[in-house]
Protein backbone atom coordinates (compact mmCIF):
# COMPACT_ATOMS: atom_id res chain seq x y z
CA UNK A 1 0.00 0.00 0.00
CA UNK A 2 1.70 3.05 -1.34
CA UNK A 3 -0.08 5.49 0.28
CA UNK A 4 0.31 3.87 3.53
CA UNK A 5 0.60 6.41 6.52
CA UNK A 6 0.96 9.81 3.68
CA UNK A 7 -1.63 13.09 4.49
CA UNK A 8 -3.50 13.55 1.24
CA UNK A 9 -5.85 16.68 1.34
CA UNK A 10 -8.55 17.22 -1.04
CA UNK A 11 -10.08 20.97 -1.64
CA UNK A 12 -14.21 20.21 -2.73
CA UNK A 13 -13.75 16.25 -1.02
CA UNK A 14 -17.31 16.16 0.18
CA UNK A 15 -18.72 16.18 -3.49
CA UNK A 16 -18.25 14.39 -6.75
CA UNK A 17 -14.67 13.50 -8.36
CA UNK A 18 -13.07 14.65 -4.78
CA UNK A 19 -15.26 12.28 -2.45
CA UNK A 20 -14.66 9.45 -4.72
CA UNK A 21 -10.59 10.15 -4.26
CA UNK A 22 -10.85 10.43 -0.87
CA UNK A 23 -12.46 6.95 -0.39
CA UNK A 24 -9.51 5.71 -2.58
CA UNK A 25 -6.39 7.07 -1.13
CA UNK A 26 -7.88 5.97 2.45
CA UNK A 27 -8.77 2.69 0.86
CA UNK A 28 -4.75 2.60 0.01
CA UNK A 29 -4.36 3.36 3.74
CA UNK A 30 -3.84 7.38 3.37
CA UNK A 31 -4.75 9.68 5.91
CA UNK A 32 -7.43 11.36 4.17
CA UNK A 33 -8.50 15.54 4.73
CA UNK A 34 -11.47 16.27 3.37
CA UNK A 35 -11.96 20.08 2.49
CA UNK A 36 -15.76 21.81 1.88
CA UNK A 37 -18.22 24.15 2.87
CA UNK A 38 -21.18 22.31 3.40
CA UNK A 39 -20.84 20.64 6.93
CA UNK A 40 -23.63 18.32 6.28
CA UNK A 41 -22.28 17.11 3.46
CA UNK A 42 -19.13 16.79 5.08
CA UNK A 43 -19.84 14.73 7.68
CA UNK A 44 -21.30 12.30 5.82
CA UNK A 45 -18.69 11.69 3.77
CA UNK A 46 -16.55 11.47 6.53
CA UNK A 47 -18.53 9.02 8.40
CA UNK A 48 -18.55 6.96 5.01
CA UNK A 49 -15.49 6.52 4.70
CA UNK A 50 -15.08 5.58 8.39
CA UNK A 51 -17.16 3.48 8.17
CA UNK A 52 -15.40 1.33 5.78
CA UNK A 53 -12.14 1.75 7.82
CA UNK A 54 -10.76 4.53 6.88
CA UNK A 55 -8.62 7.61 8.48
CA UNK A 56 -10.22 10.53 7.51
CA UNK A 57 -11.11 14.03 8.93
CA UNK A 58 -12.94 17.05 7.56
CA UNK A 59 -12.63 20.53 7.81
CA UNK A 60 -14.64 23.36 6.87
CA UNK A 61 -12.70 24.95 4.24
CA UNK A 62 -13.71 28.29 2.31
CA UNK A 63 -10.57 27.89 -0.38
CA UNK A 64 -11.78 31.67 -1.09
CA UNK A 65 -11.03 33.17 1.95
CA UNK A 66 -6.92 32.50 2.59
CA UNK A 67 -6.95 32.37 6.26
CA UNK A 68 -9.80 29.41 5.98
CA UNK A 69 -6.31 27.58 3.86
CA UNK A 70 -4.46 27.98 6.58
CA UNK A 71 -6.40 26.53 9.27
CA UNK A 72 -7.54 23.82 7.28
CA UNK A 73 -3.79 23.03 6.71
CA UNK A 74 -2.93 23.68 10.00
CA UNK A 75 -5.71 20.94 10.90
CA UNK A 76 -4.28 18.21 8.59
CA UNK A 77 -0.90 18.71 10.16
CA UNK A 78 -2.05 18.77 14.20
CA UNK A 79 -3.88 15.48 12.93
CA UNK A 80 -1.86 13.54 10.94
CA UNK A 81 1.66 15.35 11.56
CA UNK A 82 2.49 16.05 7.56
CA UNK A 83 0.95 16.73 3.92
CA UNK A 84 2.22 14.79 1.30
CA UNK A 85 -0.17 15.41 -1.18
CA UNK A 86 -2.20 18.11 -2.12
CA UNK A 87 -5.39 17.53 -4.65
CA UNK A 88 -6.69 20.99 -5.36
CA UNK A 89 -10.81 19.81 -6.96
CA UNK A 90 -11.77 22.69 -5.94
CA UNK A 91 -13.91 25.19 -8.22
CA UNK A 92 -16.46 24.89 -11.68
CA UNK A 93 -18.36 27.07 -14.15
CA UNK A 94 -19.73 29.33 -11.96
CA UNK A 95 -22.21 30.55 -14.97
CA UNK A 96 -23.87 27.08 -14.28
CA UNK A 97 -23.69 27.30 -10.47
CA UNK A 98 -25.59 30.89 -10.15
CA UNK A 99 -27.60 29.87 -13.39
CA UNK A 100 -26.72 32.54 -15.20
CA UNK A 101 -26.47 31.51 -19.00
CA UNK A 102 -26.21 34.07 -21.97
CA UNK A 103 -23.86 35.66 -23.74
CA UNK A 104 -20.20 36.99 -22.12
CA UNK A 105 -21.10 40.72 -22.24
CA UNK A 106 -24.64 40.62 -20.80
CA UNK A 107 -23.53 38.44 -17.66
CA UNK A 108 -23.01 40.51 -14.77
CA UNK A 109 -18.83 40.88 -14.07
CA UNK A 110 -19.18 39.34 -10.70
CA UNK A 111 -20.07 36.50 -12.18
CA UNK A 112 -16.77 35.71 -13.30
CA UNK A 113 -14.85 37.66 -10.45
CA UNK A 114 -15.92 35.01 -8.46
CA UNK A 115 -15.26 32.46 -11.36
CA UNK A 116 -11.51 34.07 -10.62
CA UNK A 117 -11.43 34.05 -6.86
CA UNK A 118 -12.93 29.89 -6.73
CA UNK A 119 -11.09 28.41 -9.54
CA UNK A 120 -7.28 30.63 -9.49
CA UNK A 121 -7.42 32.36 -6.53
CA UNK A 122 -8.65 29.39 -4.47
CA UNK A 123 -6.54 27.29 -5.74
CA UNK A 124 -3.02 29.53 -5.44
CA UNK A 125 -3.70 29.75 -1.79
CA UNK A 126 -3.96 26.23 -1.24
CA UNK A 127 -1.11 26.15 -3.07
CA UNK A 128 0.48 28.55 -0.95
CA UNK A 129 -0.27 27.21 2.57
CA UNK A 130 0.71 24.09 2.16
CA UNK A 131 3.69 24.23 0.22
CA UNK A 132 5.14 26.38 3.57
CA UNK A 133 4.59 22.99 5.34
CA UNK A 134 6.16 20.59 2.59
CA UNK A 135 9.20 22.71 2.23
CA UNK A 136 9.59 22.06 6.08
CA UNK A 137 9.24 17.95 5.04
CA UNK A 138 11.36 18.80 1.93
CA UNK A 139 8.74 16.76 0.14
CA UNK A 140 5.17 16.71 -1.63
CA UNK A 141 3.15 16.21 -4.40
CA UNK A 142 0.36 18.94 -5.62
CA UNK A 143 -2.67 18.13 -8.14
CA UNK A 144 -4.13 20.86 -10.13
CA UNK A 145 -7.43 20.30 -11.64
CA UNK A 146 -7.79 21.97 -15.60
CA UNK A 147 -9.94 21.09 -18.30
CA UNK A 148 -10.63 20.44 -21.91
CA UNK A 149 -12.24 23.74 -21.89
CA UNK A 150 -9.48 25.21 -20.59
CA UNK A 151 -7.57 23.61 -24.23
CA UNK A 152 -11.07 24.24 -25.91
CA UNK A 153 -11.97 27.69 -25.24
CA UNK A 154 -15.72 28.62 -24.15
CA UNK A 155 -18.14 31.25 -25.28
CA UNK A 156 -20.42 30.17 -22.68
CA UNK A 157 -18.39 29.43 -19.60
CA UNK A 158 -15.75 32.19 -20.52
CA UNK A 159 -13.66 32.55 -16.69
CA UNK A 160 -13.93 29.19 -16.37
CA UNK A 161 -12.03 28.61 -19.41
CA UNK A 162 -9.47 30.98 -19.03
CA UNK A 163 -9.24 30.21 -15.30
CA UNK A 164 -8.49 26.58 -16.75
CA UNK A 165 -6.28 27.50 -18.88
CA UNK A 166 -4.19 29.24 -16.29
CA UNK A 167 -3.84 26.47 -14.11
CA UNK A 168 -3.09 23.79 -17.04
CA UNK A 169 -0.05 26.59 -18.07
CA UNK A 170 1.27 29.27 -15.82
CA UNK A 171 0.79 28.13 -12.28
CA UNK A 172 0.94 24.54 -12.87
CA UNK A 173 4.37 25.34 -14.69
CA UNK A 174 5.58 27.88 -11.84
CA UNK A 175 4.89 25.81 -8.93
CA UNK A 176 6.52 23.35 -10.30
CA UNK A 177 9.88 25.55 -10.82
CA UNK A 178 9.12 26.89 -6.74
CA UNK A 179 8.82 23.25 -5.78
CA UNK A 180 11.90 21.58 -7.75
CA UNK A 181 14.23 22.31 -4.93
CA UNK A 182 12.72 21.18 -2.28
CA UNK A 183 11.72 18.32 -3.49
CA UNK A 184 7.68 19.13 -4.07
CA UNK A 185 6.25 18.29 -7.32
CA UNK A 186 3.45 19.79 -8.94
CA UNK A 187 1.01 18.16 -11.91
CA UNK A 188 -1.86 18.90 -13.59
CA UNK A 189 -4.78 16.79 -15.07
CA UNK A 190 -7.34 17.93 -17.40
CA UNK A 191 -10.40 15.57 -17.74
CA UNK A 192 -12.98 15.98 -20.53
CA UNK A 193 -16.16 15.16 -20.05
CA UNK A 194 -16.68 13.21 -16.40
CA UNK A 195 -19.80 11.89 -15.25
CA UNK A 196 -20.11 13.55 -12.50
CA UNK A 197 -23.62 15.07 -13.83
CA UNK A 198 -25.46 13.76 -15.90
CA UNK A 199 -25.50 15.85 -18.79
CA UNK A 200 -21.43 15.35 -19.57
CA UNK A 201 -22.59 12.44 -21.47
CA UNK A 202 -23.40 14.75 -24.21
CA UNK A 203 -20.09 15.94 -24.99
CA UNK A 204 -18.40 14.47 -28.03
CA UNK A 205 -14.82 12.02 -27.36
CA UNK A 206 -13.63 9.62 -29.49
CA UNK A 207 -14.25 7.31 -27.71
CA UNK A 208 -17.47 8.16 -27.71
CA UNK A 209 -18.09 8.11 -23.87
CA UNK A 210 -17.66 10.23 -20.68
CA UNK A 211 -15.24 9.08 -18.21
CA UNK A 212 -16.39 7.67 -14.97
CA UNK A 213 -14.85 9.83 -11.81
CA UNK A 214 -12.89 7.10 -10.61
CA UNK A 215 -10.93 6.65 -14.06
CA UNK A 216 -10.31 10.64 -13.21
CA UNK A 217 -9.10 9.29 -9.68
CA UNK A 218 -6.83 6.61 -10.52
CA UNK A 219 -5.04 8.58 -13.49
CA UNK A 220 -4.08 11.02 -10.12
CA UNK A 221 -3.10 8.45 -7.96
CA UNK A 222 -0.65 7.09 -10.40
CA UNK A 223 0.53 10.88 -10.60
CA UNK A 224 0.71 11.09 -7.04
CA UNK A 225 2.61 7.65 -6.54
CA UNK A 226 6.57 7.40 -6.97
CA UNK A 227 5.76 5.40 -10.19
CA UNK A 228 5.34 9.09 -11.70
CA UNK A 229 8.40 10.26 -9.50
CA UNK A 230 10.24 11.94 -12.25
CA UNK A 231 7.44 13.83 -13.93
CA UNK A 232 6.48 17.59 -12.84
CA UNK A 233 5.27 21.32 -14.27
CA UNK A 234 3.17 19.39 -16.82
CA UNK A 235 -0.34 18.76 -17.87
CA UNK A 236 -2.05 15.14 -18.76
CA UNK A 237 -5.42 15.25 -21.12
CA UNK A 238 -7.51 12.76 -20.49
CA UNK A 239 -10.08 13.57 -22.57
CA UNK A 240 -11.32 10.48 -24.45
CA UNK A 241 -9.62 11.96 -27.41
CA UNK A 242 -11.74 14.93 -26.95
CA UNK A 243 -9.32 17.60 -28.03
CA UNK A 244 -8.33 15.46 -31.34
CA UNK A 245 -12.24 15.58 -32.52
CA UNK A 246 -11.83 19.68 -31.81
CA UNK A 247 -8.92 20.17 -34.04
CA UNK A 248 -10.18 18.57 -36.78
CA UNK A 249 -10.78 20.86 -39.66
CA UNK A 250 -12.26 17.78 -42.15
Amino acid sequence: MEFAGKTVVITGGSSGMGFVAGKSYAKEGANVVLLGRDQERLDKCVEEIKAEGGSVIGVNTDVIDYESCVAARDAAVEAFGSIDILINFAGGATTRMFNKPGVFYDIPIEVYDYSVDLNLKGVMHMDHTVLQQMAKQKSGVIIHLGSITGEEGSDGAVAYSATKSALMNGLTKSIAMVGGPIGVRCLCVAPGPVLTRANMANMKTLMGRAAEPQEIVDAIMFMTSDKASFATGTTFLMDGGRNVLWNRSY
